[in-house]
């Protein structure tokens, strides 16, 4: 058999904006279910920033997360969140993502610490989304048609992602 031979290009991207999600009341353990382990975050607001749009995260959206163990003391997870975005200028974006986050049973226990005021550092953590967007708003159809990805950190009252749009 014959091996092919790759040219990797680069991913072009551009920043697209910075997301932070406000998720009070914690994450809402449901437990292991017959198909999986499942827990659920409640947005109850937030802010997102970024070059060509900024604004509010209305409270209302979730993230309905499974997970289940890779290796012994590795969590692995996946995300369904679905949010809507309110721009400065009145427009409403519906926001869903999906994702990966893979998590060590010590860094699980020093994120449930009440001690740990300095939080854990997002290097010892793996947290990756792909966001798509949907508006009406004429202002911002370009969204319609942007496919991005984001890399997510844990904040005392959420979740942070930077998010890039894929050229």
């Amino acid at each position: 058999m014959t091996k092919l031979a790759f040219d990797w290009p680069s991913l072009p991207n551009e920043p697209l904006c910075v997301a932070d999600f406000v998720v009070e009341g914690g994450i809402m353990a449901i437990g292991q279910t017959p198909w999986t382990n499942r827990r659920v975050g409640y947005v109850t607001g937030g802010r997102f920033e970024g070059p060509r749009l900024s604004g509010e995260i209305l409270p209302g959206g979730g993230n309905w997360a499974t997970n289940g163990e890779i290796a012994p003391g590795v969590v692995a997870g996946t995300f369904d969140a679905r949010v809507v975005w309110k721009t400065d200028d009145g427009a409403l974006i519906y926001v869903t993502y999906t994702g990966r986050s893979v998590v060590s049973a010590a860094v699980s226990a020093a994120f449930q610490d009440p001690t740990r005021s300095d939080g854990v550092p997002a290097s010892d953590y793996y947290i990756r989304i792909a966001p798509v967007f949907e508006t009406a708003d004429p202002r911002y159809a370009w969204l319609n048609g942007v496919l991005a990805v984001g890399c997510g950190h844990r904040t005392s009252a959420g979740i942070r992602h930077s998010i890039f749009a894929v050229l």
